[in-house]
């Protein structure tokens, strides 16, 4: 399976930080925003990955994680020209997953749990259908909304509604089979004028090939204010203080992964200078945290 990571859009929340620098750039702590979506593409097992952004950011991602190698990744580079919603990233893409399956994740999307790689492990091998992840949100009108039936099968998506059938959103994690890539060449702009995962996501629950799945007990958190990425980075540096480990740490989860070595971590260590990030890098390849 491929991986898509969209890193478009103009962040206009997060400004006047984001007048020069993409939003998947700023810091969530201690590593940029895009460690995090990565991370969770690389515990799902996925490694040949295409990030998609604006002309104007898209050689900051190339310089900053370049060719994937550091981290054991395959990584490729695609340029959004205007905004036109989430599923265009199909068609960018379309070329890249050259008829195969795909996971999708937003470049925003920030996820802790110790749990999640099993599940996403377990959407990531299911070959035919697709696999979405509800949260349970306060205000679900924000966002695409879920409704499940008495047996837990999702009857109905709706995207932004006025009157949500229920607190279950949809969040920016997606998993498809082959077929996606001809769903989405086959949408229509909406009345907003993109092309909406939602009528993606709803092509397959018509086919009844969409599975949904809850994320209990996980973290997702939100990153589209300065305060909620405060909050954010604070929930980050509280939890790597208290367990002594690096959350979404790339060079890690692959050197766990058995896709680069302990001579890599030392190397990429050194790269990286006089930093904590380094020196982290360095315990792990000692066999220390």
């Amino acid at each position: 399976m491929k991986g898509i990571i969209t890193a478009g859009g103009a962040g206009t929340r997060l400004n006047p930080v984001t007048l020069a620098l993409s939003k998947q750039l700023v810091p969530v702590y201690d590593k940029p925003m895009i460690y995090y979506p990565l991370a969770t593409l690389m515990e799902a097992g996925v490694r040949d990955i295409l990030i998609i952004s604006t002309p104007l950011d898209l050689p900051q991602y190339e310089r900053l994680l370049g060719d994937g190698s550091d981290y054991g990744l395959s990584l490729h580079y695609a340029v959004q020209q205007a905004p036109q919603g989430i599923a265009q990233a199909f068609h960018i893409g379309r070329e890249f997953l050259a008829g195969g399956p795909a996971s999708l994740i937003l470049g925003d999307n920030v996820f802790y749990a110790h749990h999640l790689p099993a599940q996403t492990q377990e959407a990531a091998r299911r070959n035919d259908g697709a696999t979405i992840f509800g949260y349970k949100v306060r205000d679900p009108e924000r966002y695409g909304v879920m409704e499940f039936d008495a047996a837990g099968n999702v009857i109905s998506l709706e995207e932004k509604p006025e009157n949500p059938k229920s607190h279950y959103a949809v969040v920016g994690l997606y998993f498809y089979d082959h077929r996606v890539t001809d769903i989405a060449a086959e949408l229509r702009p909406s009345a907003r004028g993109e092309y909406e995962i939602t009528d993606v996501n709803k092509a397959y629950l018509e086919m009844n090939r969409l599975r949904a799945e809850t994320l209990d007990g996980v973290d997702w958190l939100d990153t589209g204010t300065h305060e909620s990425l405060l909050e954010a980075s604070n929930f980050i540096r509280a939890i790597e203080q208290r367990r002594g480990m690096k959350v979404a740490c790339l060079e890690g989860i692959a050197y766990q992964s058995g896709w680069i070595t302990a001579d890599d971590l030392v190397r990429r260590a050194t790269q990286l200078g006089k930093t904590d990030y380094a020196a982290y890098l360095r315990r792990l390849a000692e066999g220390t945290k």
